[in-house]
């Protein structure tokens, strides 16, 4: 699930809980849904920050409902509304971004990212391709060449290396979530 909190400032948090990984399972992606919507329907939220429970952002898909039919909303048209909202999202990457994960944090429109994080596209050593939208928004973001390595290598890079090629726009020794919410409310009312 994911929980909805207003904190001061008019910021809206939005915490990815399903251990040990925040998995997107049916009723994570459920829970962002609601809690997206909530946000943009309360008029004194003027930007959100997305983050996992127990200082990890997202593993990515929950494997477990692999086997079954799909339930809950659809992961794509989730993180195309959320990189479509008028107010300023920025995810708060602790720990890891990875495969689906990644793809979350990628829809948001800032990211903000501990210096221990680990980010990558992993689901090509199951033979899987990342299928959210990664394939499309990791190139516009860093160029083709360095989103190749890492779409077909599977790799996960650290922080760092993420702040160097362009997927994150910042990385804290500090709480990434404190940091997040620090950077929505600089930038909130912007377009």
């Amino acid at each position: 699930m994911a929980t909805y909190s207003r904190l001061p400032g008019s910021v809206a948090l939005i915490t990815l809980q399903n251990p040990p990984v925040n998995a997107l399972s049916a009723a994570v992606r459920q829970g962002i849904v609601d809690t997206v919507q909530r946000a943009l329907k309360d008029p004194k939220v003027t930007s959100v920050v997305i983050c996992g429970q127990n200082g990890k952002f997202c593993g990515g898909a929950d494997i477990r409902e692999f086997a079954g039919p799909m339930l809950g909303p659809p992961l794509v048209p989730m993180i195309h509304a959320i990189e479509a909202v008028d107010k300023p999202v920025a995810a708060a990457i602790e720990g890891v971004a990875l495969g689906g994960g990644l793809e979350l944090a990628l829809g948001c429109h800032y990211r903000i990212a501990h210096s221990k994080a680990l980010l990558g596209l992993p689901e090509v050593t199951l033979g899987l391709l990342p299928g959210a939208g990664g394939t499309q928004r990791l190139p516009r973001l860093i160029g083709l060449t360095a989103a190749l390595d890492l779409i077909t290598t599977g790799r996960h890079i650290s922080a760092a290396e993420a702040l160097k090629l362009g997927i994150v726009d910042q990385v804290t020794d500090s709480n990434a979530v404190d940091q997040a919410v620090e950077f929505v409310r600089s930038v909130a009312g912007r377009s």
